[in-house]
């Protein structure tokens, strides 16, 4: 992994997209919505916004890019998914109805493994099935996602792009070169993780109750453990006595690890950083 290199070209890449629109909603170092309603250059096509958007990221980066093209985030989204590495979608309003009735179940943004699999369970194999169930029994199977998955079976998607998405957890994780066989040889990793980590919480001014442990093991199986606490914490004096707990928990005999990491989350709204969780 270079992690140097790919921020260096995301922000390159946000670069160029801020030439278009200032309603960028970042989605991840190589992904974002884009709302270009009111484009910068005036252009009356989003679908001209999107292929100069992908000649300037070719031309200054040498890198491809897909982009997708809709009336809404959800469409949007689908559509930058359908002709990677280097397409250009476009799903226009009088298609996006029936385009959706034949997507696959799987394919539906917010619809992941685990729900997919319930959902072909109750028969709901596609855009169509989806749109002949009634939103209480939606809710009844899926909680509050119900709502959603009915509107978006009827093409409906009125979130808009949010160009401040507030953050829900910090975190930071580390893959070691070599794996780890002793809880002794994990335990200066694990500081430096909960050092990483209180850093980043105390630069956002943040406080988290909930502490969660990652583990990844040598035969690339993954396990997580999280603590909740009463107070949140913010500082390396806690998150690593935390962590360690959590830690001695997880390991599991004759398996290396090949990486750890830890997540601070369920962020209070008082002055968490004045304070300090004591054992």
């Amino acid at each position: 992994h270079r992690f140097d290199v790919y921020k260096v070209a995301s922000q390159q890449i946000h670069q160029i997209f801020k030439r278009y629109t200032h309603l960028i909603e970042p989605l991840s170092l190589d992904e974002a919505f884009l709302d270009v309603t009111q484009n910068k250059p005036g252009l009356k096509s989003a679908t001209e916004v999107a292929r100069r958007i992908k000649q300037e990221i070719q031309r200054e980066t040498g890198l491809t890019a897909s982009a997708g093209v809709s009336i809404n985030k959800f469409l949007a989204k689908i559509a930058s998914d359908y002709d990677k590495p280097d397409g250009l979608y476009v799903i226009r309003p009088e298609q996006a109805q029936d385009f959706i009735e034949q997507l696959p179940i799987d394919r539906f943004f917010g619809v992941g493994k685990v729900t997919a699999r319930r959902m072909r369970a109750l028969g709901i194999v596609d855009g169509a099935t989806l749109k002949q169930r009634s939103r209480a029994e939606l809710l009844h199977h899926f909680g509050k996602a119900g709502s959603y998955f009915y509107e978006i079976a009827h093409g409906r998607d009125h979130r808009p792009v949010e160009t401040r998405r507030e953050r829900k957890s910090l975190a930071a994780e580390t893959t070691f070169s070599d794996d780890l066989s002793t809880l002794a040889q994990m335990q200066d990793p694990l500081l430096q993780l909960a050092k990483e980590v209180a850093q980043r919480l105390q630069r956002a001014d943040r406080a988290g109750k909930t502490v969660t442990l990652k583990v990844k093991f040598a035969d690339f199986s993954q396990i997580t453990r999280s603590r909740s606490l009463d107070q949140a914490v913010c500082h390396s004096e806690d998150l690593f006595p935390l962590a360690l707990g959590l830690l001695q928990t997880a390991l599991v005999a004759s398996k290396p690890v090949r990486l750890l990491g830890i997540m601070v989350s369920n962020f209070s709204m008082d002055d968490g950083l004045s304070r300090q969780l004591q054992f």
